[in-house]
């Protein structure tokens, strides 16, 4: 029987490390220490990292940022809500990627992606000064594909969808699950913007969405990638994702 040839997708797994910081702060002290962390999973095979600072610093904090961003091999995606705080910051320490989120300030985890078309112009304001900083810009939105064009309009690279609903439909019916994203997946296709995926995505769900959309540039994972960390080792764990990325 022949049998087809599996190839690598061009999809970059990048490591969101904000749960070891959750982690070293509930006790206080350095550890675990997440510079350590960022290394080792570069090392073992994480295309990028990924950090989430928000005002209260109850996990990253300013001064994680600086530290980890001396120590990219690989790309340095930072993320949050864009109040003049989080602009600074990212203006100053200049990563590969910044993602804008639409957090409110007590928000535990983001639940929503970006209103691009009433945010239009705020956006575009935005986009300008990270891209005129060398910077690459995602804008985090609900798989509606108004909203991917409205992010194509504000002078967005790329999109990052906000796959919570895909996670929580999936088990029980996922080929609902992936039909969800299709339009908002061929949008950014269509119209040349880079597409990102993240929230949620584990090893039992994300090879199904690589499969349908394998023009996903870039997937950022945490809460399950860590959580998975602690049953299989950091190694084997991003091993186990970046097999998911396989076609």
């Amino acid at each position: 029987m022949r049998r087809e040839k599996a190839y690598i997708s061009m999809t970059r797994l990048s490591v969101n490390i904000n749960k070891v910081a959750t982690l070293r702060n509930a006790r206080g002290g350095n550890v675990p220490d997440v510079e350590h962390f960022a290394k080792m999973a570069q090392a073992y095979g994480a295309e990028g990292i990924t950090v989430h600072p928000r005002p209260d610093e109850r996990h990253i904090r300013r001064t994680d940022v600086y530290a980890i961003r001396e120590l990219i091999t690989t790309e340095f995606n930072i993320e949050g809500n864009p109040q003049p705080p989080f602009v600074d910051l990212v203006l100053d320490v200049k990563p590969h990627q910044v993602t804008l989120v639409p957090d409110a300030e007590s928000q535990l985890t983001s639940n929503h992606g970006w209103d691009t078309k009433t945010h239009l112009a705020k956006l575009t304001t935005l986009v300008r000064k990270f891209k005129s900083a060398g910077i690459r810009v995602s804008i985090f939105v609900d798989p509606d594909p108004e909203m991917v064009e409205y992010a194509k309009r504000a002078g967005a690279d790329r999109v990052e969808l906000y796959t919570g609903p895909y996670a929580e439909i999936y088990p029980e019916d996922p080929k609902h699950a992936i039909e969800m994203y299709r339009a908002a997946a061929e949008k950014a296709q269509e119209i040349g913007l880079g597409l990102n995926a993240g929230h949620d995505l584990n090893l039992q769900n994300l090879h199904a969405f690589i499969t349908a959309f394998p023009w996903t540039a870039e997937v950022s994972i945490g809460q399950a990638l860590i959580a998975d960390a602690l049953y299989y080792g950091l190694e084997d764990t991003i091993r186990r994702y970046k097999q998911c990325l396989i076609l």
